[in-house]
């Protein structure tokens, strides 16, 4: 039977915040809002842009909501790619847990053209079987939907997938399908968050990611 890893992409292999904060703030302001604080906006990441809108804001207009993912998305294309940095290694261990035999994938609310633009500026191959972005699915993290499809594509059981990520999102969208999590505490949501959760591991960065999976059974 296969076994997969399955990956968030922010926070969790890139660091996308400063660009983030910016196509944000400019959707903000373009809707006539005032600037959002960096760390509000860190806090969002991982969610998606119609819950980032309600959250930042506290206005639960759907029109609104729309008309901010569209002004964000419209920034986004100009600065998100080269505004992007790398997580050291993070990409690299994804690779070898690939080439070592693993199935793996990328599950994300980023749009799937996003990463691959990013991945082509860097010069880097994808290191995963299948990528899931938020465009292609109907509902995002929370919900275990990119997930499920991510298994799916592979043809991989829940008991033989480990899901990696950052957030509560990524726990809960983990939980949902049934699937383990491991948390990485390279995001903005910290070890004691995680608990109720009750992930299989916790690491501090990427690196210790191949010696979980060697002790986990997977």
């Amino acid at each position: 039977m296969s076994k997969a890893v399955l990956f968030d992409f922010d926070y969790t292999l890139v660091d996308s915040s400063r660009a983030v904060i910016a196509c944000v703030n400019h959707a903000l302001q373009e809707l006539g809002h005032e600037k959002a604080e960096s760390d509000a906006i860190r806090r969002t990441i991982g969610k998606s842009l119609q819950v980032t809108y309600n959250l930042l804001t506290g206005d639960e207009s759907i029109e609104k909501a729309e008309k901010f993912l569209k002004l964000f998305v419209a920034r986004a294309d100009a600065v998100m790619t080269d505004m992007t940095v790398l997580i050291p290694s993070a990409l690299d261990i994804v690779r070898d847990l690939r080439m070592a035999g693993y199935r793996t994938g990328i599950v994300t609310t980023k749009y799937r053209y996003r990463i691959e633009e990013i991945l082509e500026r860097n010069s880097i191959p994808s290191p995963a079987d299948v990528i899931i972005g938020g465009d292609d699915v109907t509902h995002t993290k929370p919900h275990p939907e990119g997930i499920v499809t991510a298994m799916r594509k592979l043809s991989v059981t829940p008991e033989n997938t480990i899901f990696v990520g950052d957030s509560l999102a990524d726990a809960g969208a983990a939980i949902g399908a049934g699937v383990r999590f491991i948390a990485v505490l390279s995001g903005v949501t910290c070890e004691e968050e995680f608990a109720e959760y009750n992930p299989h591991a916790i690491i501090s960065d990427m690196t210790q990611l191949p010696a979980i999976l060697n002790g986990s059974g997977l």
